[in-house]
């Protein structure tokens, strides 16, 4: 069974480097520790990825994340090997969602690729933008159908639809039944599915999706609250402060001011 590693994805990264990695001019062997950073690796070739032990073959397509500290052995078939990199530090403590140190991501991966080549592009540029592109594809690694400890591959398919059409239009006002259109299926069922896999009414998901959202501006941004109130969908500003006292448990200058303690 692949072993996972688990990831705090409440704040963006710390992008340290990322690249294009071409190795194996050395010989078929090389080894890499980074002490403090996380290693993430979309592959271009074929090998093996060892580590404490576990062994699992890399494939083209395949994507790994490498936790801090660990000596990663890489074993070549062929040599040169290419492949995106990233290296980075992850300041959050929230939730941990478990992903395999290795899967096969398929489908996923001309969209990852897109998004780590973002990420090299942005580079020292704009270090936001490459902290950005590259929070995007970790968060795009919880959801690959091999994922586990998650259950986002399980997931009814219309569910997927409904909460990507969710977060595709937080700022915009949201009402069940057009929800319920795209996803294709009642409103009755979409009741069902969400009741099922969150706990929550639609209503009441949207509004958590929102105040997680407000939340993280305000502690990470330097966006103005008003502009976050209407970012989140929520620009009556007597509405959101309410909401965040209700949901989040302070007022959003409160919020705000607790990146600096």
């Amino acid at each position: 069974m692949t072993p996972c590693v688990e990831l705090a994805l409440d704040l963006p990264p710390q992008v340290e480097n990322a690249g294009v990695g071409v190795h194996g001019y050395a010989g078929p062997h090389d080894v890499f520790r980074l002490p403090r950073l996380w290693q993430l690796h979309l592959y271009g070739y074929s090998g093996t990825l060892e580590f404490g032990g576990f062994r699992h073959r890399i494939r083209p397509g395949y994507v790994s994340l490498v936790p801090p500290d660990t000596e990663a052995h890489f074993h070549y078939d062929s040599t040169p090997c290419e492949h995106l990199y990233a290296h980075f530090r992850l300041p959050g403590e929230g939730e941990r969602h478990r992903v395999p140190v290795i899967q096969d991501a398929g489908a996923d991966a001309a969209a990852l690729s897109a998004m780590l080549r973002q990420t090299v592009a942005a580079g020292t540029q704009s270090p936001a933008r490459a902290a950005a592109e590259l929070w995007t594809a970790l968060w795009r690694t919880t959801g690959l159908p091999g994922t586990s400890g998650n259950r986002q591959g399980s997931r009814h398919p219309a569910l997927r639809t409904a909460m990507a059409h969710i977060e595709e239009h937080l700022a915009a006002p949201l009402d069940v039944p057009d929800i319920a259109r795209a996803a294709g299926i009642s409103h009755t069922q979409l009741t069902r599915l969400f009741r099922k896999d969150t706990g929550l009414t639609v209503i009441g998901y949207i509004r958590r999706r929102r105040m997680q959202r407000a939340r993280h501006l305000l502690i990470a941004s330097t966006l103005a609250i008003p502009a976050i109130a209407a970012t989140v969908g929520i620009p009556d500003l007597q509405a959101f402060n309410k909401t965040c006292r209700r949901e989040l448990g302070s007022s959003p200058r409160a919020i705000r001011h607790s990146r600096h303690l």
